[in-house]
């Protein structure tokens, strides 16, 4: 089938995209030890896939505490800003645009990570069900069962998210996206299961969505909200989510991004991760309360993506798995190529096998 519109160029906050094939954020594990810093490594995966309409890197966390994986490159520090920054100028420098995803996992997180051996934090104190960790030298780790974050935390948690958005400024992101999806912090605010407080920030769906419209706002005051993408999944189930107002809390937020003429809504189709699936009319009500871009991602494939752009509700489509494997993906569509088969054993951890070896078009 012809790809023409995911061939067209769009809008997306202050940006003219080139096109509307996302590589959405992946998580490789990769980051230089100690520290959590980018490497050259790192900045070469990423512009070997710099003809992507726009990258959306890897979760960044936005604290020590917001850590809850190894290897994986923050932005809380001078170090990781600076290793940053050297991605961004190789991706720059083969014409992409990218967004650094800001990222606190809440109680999918063990003690090894947490400063000082505490427990990580969460609305409520209740386990991630079925979750573990991996730990260095030790494997697959249960998650701990974290502790409330008392109501006055949540400030400094919102600071750091304006903090983790100023650096991203300084080393050359384009954009930001606030992670707030897949059964992280932010996400298990938004969820009936695991928040169960009785303050401000639980209780009804309004309150329930306080602290992320908060660190949307902290954001917005500090660079701006069209530099500010947000990634929700509505439906989800990873990370022991059960949201009983999934599809309500997330029209309520697209209606709140509209006035805050934020840059982008960037969704997790559940039908691509094993969640429960949309209503029918659930996508053309978002785009009725939203008119931003709209990102979709999970389980896509080309014509899957051209339809649905087809629909006008959506922007752009993400492709995950396949950017792993195909760091032309952008021309491996426009030439109906075959596409290179992701090696999950590479996914998480190591070096450059299954990270920057997928071979190109053209190469022997």
């Amino acid at each position: 089938m012809s790809l023409e519109k995911l061939f067209t160029p769009f809008k997306l906050g202050a940006l003219t995209l080139p096109n509307r094939i996302v590589m959405p954020p992946l998580t490789r594990s990769r980051a230089g030890q100690p520290g959590d810093v980018p490497t050259e490594m790192n900045a070469l995966y990423y512009a070997q896939r710099a003809t992507a309409g726009l990258i959306v890197s890897e979760g960044s966390p936005i604290s020590r505490q917001g850590t809850g994986y190894a290897a994986t490159p923050g932005i809380y520090s001078d170090a990781q800003e600076a290793g940053w920054k050297n991605v961004v100028n190789a991706i720059h420098g083969h014409g992409g645009k990218i967004a650094l995803q800001l990222w606190h996992v809440g109680r999918i997180s063990c003690r090894f990570f947490q400063p000082d051996g505490a427990l990580p934090v969460a609305p409520s104190a209740l386990v991630a069900q079925g979750v573990s960790c991996f730990v260095p030298g030790e494997g697959m780790v249960p998650a701990d069962t974290p502790r409330a974050l008392e109501t006055k935390e949540i400030a400094g948690i919102v600071a750091d998210f304006a903090a983790a958005g100023q650096r991203a400024m300084r080393a050359g992101f384009d954009l930001v996206e606030v992670h707030s999806a897949n059964g992280y912090l932010l996400n298990q605010f938004l969820a009936t299961n695991c928040n169960q407080r009785s303050d401000a920030y639980g209780g009804s769906l309004e309150n329930r969505a306080r602290f992320l419209l908060e660190a949307v706002d902290a954001l917005g005051k500090a660079i701006g909200f069209d530099k500010v993408g947000v990634r929700l999944s509505p439906g989800g189930t990873i990370h022991d989510i059960d949201d009983a107002q999934a599809e309500e809390m997330a029209l309520y937020l697209a209606g709140e991004f509209q006035k805050r003429t934020t840059a982008y809504l960037h969704l997790v189709d559940p039908s691509g991760t094993g969640g429960r699936a949309w209503s029918t009319s659930f996508l053309a009500r978002i785009r009725k309360a939203y008119s931003g871009a709209i990102i979709v991602c999970a389980g896509y494939d080309a014509s899957k993506a051209e339809a649905l752009l087809g629909t006008g509700n959506a922007d752009a489509v993400g492709f995950g798995k396949l950017y792993i494997a195909n760091p032309d993906l952008v021309e491996r569509f426009r030439r109906g190529a075959s596409l290179n088969v992701p090696d999950s054993k590479t996914f998480y951890g190591g070096g450059e096998k299954g990270y920057t070896d997928y071979p190109m078009l053209g190469d022997a």
